[in-house]
């Protein structure tokens, strides 16, 4: 056997992902980069460790148990890597994030400097909708959230980051009537279409026509594309409204503004690692938004 740590690796997100092109897309590595490191894991043994059955990836029973071995390596070897930094004073651990779908346009801004300063922290942030960002807080499984909206239903702390504007925007400039528009709305658990219908009942408007999409980016595409219009956070269309593939819409009522939040479990016992970083945003903000989000007073 003469496998390395990155065959071990590979394989496992393979495993995780159940599908090569995933693995792949996860990794940061081309598809055929994952299926050579993969093929050459496979031939050190003499039983399969894959399947493939209508062009759908399976792993088999010894392919699983392959796959459990081999987390426990990786794990291990967190482990070393671990103890070493620790023994030379610096903070090590894991720092876990739940991030609303917008809210990766704000985050990675907040965790540059101090995962820079910190080499030994190993993040792990989940960028989804709304409804599981405050599922996977309620179980305390994450350290802390990102949200624009409060939860009701949680007793929590927060720490205010930015503030969150919300226009209408269409690939015109030209100045419509919102009622007329085809609206197009993000999936139900999604914290910008909880805001926008909101304003939307607010005014007392009947939208006639809309279209769902499951992502900012795919309601985004469709936006520059001439499918309809849509209320959006500014946060995730910078480059679209500078390049004038998107425009603002003047609109009465809008924007809506809120506020991104990190939000936690109140009472929560704090790691070393989310101590730390809670103690850094708190001194860093003011700077962070004003290095980073300066563009943002201009809308």
């Amino acid at each position: 056997m003469n496998y390395t740590l990155n065959q071990l690796q590979i394989f496992l997100k393979v495993v995780e992902a159940k599908s090569i092109t995933k693995a792949s897309e996860i990794l940061h590595l081309s598809q055929p980069a994952v299926s050579i490191q993969l093929k050459n894991f496979q031939d050190q043994f003499d039983i399969p460790l894959t399947e493939v059955v209508g062009r759908k990836l399976y792993i088999t029973d010894f392919g699983l148990e392959i796959a459990e071995a081999a987390e426990a390596i990786i794990n291990q070897v967190h482990a070393i890597n671990h103890k070493t930094l620790a023994y030379k004073g610096q903070l090590t651990g894991k720092l876990k994030l739940s991030v609303v779908s917008t809210g990766k346009y704000v985050m990675p801004y907040f965790l540059t400097k101090f995962m820079k300063a910190n080499k030994g922290i190993e993040l792990m942030m989940d960028v989804t909708n709304k409804a599981r960002v405050i599922n996977s807080l309620e179980n305390n499984e994450i350290d802390f959230a990102l949200v624009s909206i409060l939860p009701s239903s949680l007793n929590i702390e927060k720490l205010d980051l930015l503030q969150n504007k919300l226009f209408l925007v269409g690939n015109s400039p030209t100045k419509l009537n919102i009622k007329d528009l085809q609206l197009i709305y993000r999936e139900p658990g999604s914290g910008t279409r909880q805001t926008m219908e909101k304003f939307i009942n607010q005014q007392h408007l009947s939208i006639q026509k809309k279209m769902e999409l499951t992502t900012n980016e795919a309601v985004k595409q469709a936006l520059i594309a001439g499918l309809g219009y849509s209320i959006m956070p500014l946060i995730g269309i910078k480059n679209e409204l500078q390049n004038k593939a998107l425009h603002i819409i003047p609109t009465k009522g809008l924007p809506i503004k809120t506020t991104w939040r990190l939000i936690w479990l109140k009472g929560k016992k704090h790691s070393p690692v989310s101590s730390a970083f809670l103690n850094h945003l708190r001194k860093e903000k003011a700077n962070i938004v004003q290095s980073s989000f300066d563009w943002y007073e201009q809308y």
